[in-house]
């Protein structure tokens, strides 16, 4: 046993076993104590404790608790009820990742939990993460490799697709290094572990994509900068209420006595209508809306395989005009499949298939080629050998030897003729542009023990390529009917990756580039645009790709299964990884299709133009109550009059006019191509309402002086001005109507009728504090009534006059501000 020095994370001595022998119990137990074992180091979902922390403690919420604080300080509890939409839309935050984390965690990196491992002599099955620096392991056929080792006996086939992209087998000798994270094809070695844990290739890779990545989600955003903005202005805004509605003349011989004392029932009223101002300001309801419209899609998408872990891609994928695609696994399926059989000299086609049908039957190979031949012509011949020759990575070829008719061979020209003749070159030189091939040989003699007989000639020539999905073709053709884009970038060659784009569909196929000719970043920012087809191309080079796609102003997702697509996914503004693929791929991804179907992506975007379109909708309805809202704040700041509403009151408005009905229409089916900025889409339709609310207050405002109506008229008048214009405003984006929106209409029409005339003296509490609904308070309020209506046409005409010019400036300098980076 030798020891020698190496450089690490911990100064440690390497200990060099005998491969017999394998490494000690002792030498064992000091590796783990100097932390040189295989622990598990590749990025993970989010813990329990992080996603409650990350749910609950938000703006949106700590602004919520500090009004309800309030408003449970001078004791009006009954006005307390908006804080269940903050509850609701916690709760519904937690449950979805929650759910996506559980699901996520069930799928490993590594397919086998346990390995081969020599320890004292004796082969023993030890988990992957009990792995330790310098352990002997033995890996064989269909092992995904867990630890980077260096092959110290024997020789093995391996696939390092999910490394590198590149779906040909490497042959691994003595010496040789195998990564963590690739598949042994066949054969079979023993390795020496020679990284563990953090220091593994695929751990490296993975650990690059450690960062957190801002979501492009527009409705995240838009909802962002609402809150921020409402969150700047919320607290002057309520300081400058509350002094002026309480240095409003009042009666201070009127008391109310709450949990904390005994206070002046105006410092009561002015604290609550001062919070019912600023419950109304923001947009919680909203906020609600968006979380159950997309956990709904959520489960929706669950039922087509489709794993969501981050709600607002749902939003993005439907935005998104680039994809970008790995050839492996996403178009393909990671095997081959036979395209043709050529006859070569005097031979027939159909001797040809039964010479490979009996070496189907006979010989029980497991390479990629050897399976799709098996796939394609069976094991039923009746043809019975009386010796096979394996296939084996140094010799490249196999056979069988069958009495009466001779041997059979198949595999490389190169390996199996001593000589390969000239036009059986040209002619394999030809195929190798599009095709993996193989010849079929055949001699009249046995084999020379585990050599070819002599006198080989060859009789035919086998065509296989990558295989299709069988779905890709209709997908990447609704992806094209979608205006948007494909790009393929693999790590295989650029020619053969073409020709997959080619069988597949993709437009613009021919239009390739070898990725190792690409040498500066301005290269690439020239290339993304003009090519299609991208191969030999390095794990970095995906990511430079996506950064440049998304500099030149593209919205860009990324699918993708192995180690070696993990910074592009990272980076990409909507991710997609395969369920088949790596954990490391499946950790940094957005969206998990968990059958590896790449069909289940036009569903992706139909459900999120359906929830893009809906909440945008709805929240207009929102919006024009926000917009209300910050205008009856500042408009009573300066006018002498009491603040008209309660909390309890928008607590019943909001139930009829927007939280119903704005969650029945968010969840209607819709196919509507995403159209037109979503903010100003929203204010175009929000701001004439919400301005034709504020006039029409102001006019009951005047009511109140000129009719000597009490507070209690006052206040009621102005809440069925308020839900007659809100339900106008209903009316309008429920256009056209069907037969649910007939039926929802109506029947919040009934629920707030019903709020307003029975729940006045509910059991003798005044639950609304509404007034008495007389003749006078009714003939007051159809007047206002009809002025507002003539406000609000004439708005909206103004509106649909004037807003496609300010919108055309607002996409121009959006797209402007987009293409900055490129500019630079």
């Amino acid at each position: 046993m030798e020891i020698k020095k190496t450089e690490g994370t911990v100064n440690a001595e390497r200990i060099i076993a005998d491969s017999s022998q394998g490494l000690t119990d002792g030498q064992v137990r000091q590796r783990f104590d100097e932390g040189l074992y295989n622990k598990n180091t590749q990025p993970t979902s989010k813990s329990i404790k992080r996603i409650f922390y990350d749910n609950i403690v938000t703006l949106f919420n700590i602004l919520n608790i500090i009004l309800g604080l309030l408003v449970f300080y001078v004791g009006s509890y009954k006005n307390m009820l908006f804080l269940g939409v903050m509850f609701f839309n916690t709760a519904i935050g937690i449950i979805q990742e929650i759910r996506a984390k559980r699901a996520i965690d069930k799928l490993s990196i590594v397919s086998a939990s346990r390995i081969t491992a020599v320890r004292d002599g004796k082969k023993t099955q030890i988990k992957v993460d009990d792995i330790v620096l310098d352990d002997i392991v033995e890996f064989s056929q269909g092992n995904q490799i867990p630890v980077d080792s260096i092959l110290i006996s024997g020789e093995c086939d391996v696939n390092e697709s999910l490394l590198t992209g590149e779906s040909d087998a490497i042959h691994k000798q003595q010496g040789d290094m195998i990564f963590s994270g690739s598949f042994v094809v066949s054969g079979k070695c023993l390795a020496r572990v020679e990284h563990v844990a953090q220091d593994n290739y695929a751990s490296k890779i993975s650990a690059e994509a450690k960062y957190v990545k801002k979501i492009n989600s527009e409705i995240m955003i838009t909802l962002q900068t609402i809150i921020k903005f409402l969150t700047f202005i919320i607290l002057p805004l309520s300081a400058l209420l509350f002094l002026r509605q309480y240095f409003v003349p009042f009666d201070d011989s009127q008391t109310v006595t709450t949990l904390f004392g005994t206070m002046s029932e105006h410092f009561h009223d002015v604290v609550v209508a001062t919070v019912a101002s600023m419950t109304s300001i923001i947009p919680e309801g909203l906020m609600l809306l968006t979380s159950t419209v997309l956990a709904v899609s959520v489960v929706r998408l669950s039922q087509h395989k489709v794993l969501v872990q981050e709600l607002y891609c749902i939003e993005t994928l439907a935005r998104v005009d680039v994809l970008c695609l790995d050839k492996t696994g996403t178009i393909t399926e990671g095997c081959m499949e036979v395209a043709d059989i050529v006859p070569y000299g005097d031979n027939e086609r159909e001797n040809i298939e039964d010479i490979l049908c009996a070496l189907t039957t006979s010989l029980d190979d497991t390479n990629a080629t050897f399976t799709a031949l098996r796939d394609k012509f069976g094991t039923s011949s009746t043809l019975k050998s009386d010796r096979v020759i394996p296939f084996a990575s140094e010799k490249k070829w196999s056979g069988a030897h069958f009495p009466g008719s001779g041997s059979y061979i198949m595999g490389a020209a190169e390996f199996i003729l001593k000589e390969v003749p000239q036009d059986l070159r040209q002619l394999l030189d030809g195929y190798s542009r599009n095709y993996r091939s193989i010849v079929i040989a055949h001699s009249d003699n046995n084999f020379n023990g585990s050599e070819l007989p002599d006198d080989i000639r060859v009789v035919g020539i086998a065509l296989l390529n990558d295989k299709i999905r069988k779905e890709a073709p209709e997908t990447l053709r609704y992806f094209a009917e979608q205006n948007v884009e494909v790009k393929i970038i693999s790590g295989d060659n650029p020619i053969t990756v073409s020709d997959v784009a080619r069988r597949a569909g993709v437009r613009n196929y021919e239009k390739y580039i070898d990725a190792t000719t690409l040498k500066t970043d301005e290269d690439i920012q020239n290339a993304v645009e003009k090519y299609t087809v991208f191969g030999r191309v390095t794990p970095a080079q995906k990511k430079k790709f996506v950064v440049a796609l998304k500099d030149r102003g593209h919205t860009v997702a990324m699918t993708g299964d192995g180690v070696n697509d993990v910074l592009a996914l990272k980076e990409a503004d909507c991710s997609i990884a395969m369920a088949a693929g790596s954990d490391a791929a499946r950790s940094v991804s957005q969206l998990v299709l968990l059958d590896s179907n790449f069909a289940s992506m036009p569903k992706v975007v139909a459900e999120g133009r359906r929830s893009i379109n809906n909440i945008q909708r709805s929240s207009i309805l929102f919006m024009a109550k926000t917009i209300f809202s910050i205008l009856l704040a500042l408009l009573f700041i300066f006018v002498k009059a009491p603040y008209p509403f309660m909390p309890i009151q928008f607590t019943l408005i909001n139930a009829f006019t927007i939280g119903i009905p704005s969650l029945v229409l968010a969840l209607e089916p819709n196919k509507d191509r995403i159209k037109g900025i979503f903010l100003f889409n929203i204010m175009k339709t929000a701001v004439p309402a919400g301005i034709t609310i504020v006039v029409n207050i102001i006019f009951c405002v005047a009511a109140m002086r000129i009719f000597a109506l009490s507070e209690m008229e006052y206040s009621t008048l102005s809440v069925l001005i308020l839900t007659a214009i809100s339900f106008m405003l209903l009316f309008k984006i429920s256009l056209p109507f069907n037969p649910i929106r007939v039926v929802l209409f109506c029947l919040m029409n009934v629920g707030m009728l019903v709020g307003i005339l029975c729940f006045r003296d509910f059991f003798g509490f005044n639950f609304f504090g509404f007034a008495p609904i007389t003749w006078r308070l009714l003939l007051i309020f159809a007047v206002i009534f009809i002025i507002a209506l003539n406000i609000y046409l004439l708005l909206n005409y103004l509106t649909k006059r004037f807003s496609p010019a300010l919108e055309k400036k607002v996409e121009e300098k959006r797209r402007s501000k987009k293409n900055k980076n490129h500019v630079k």
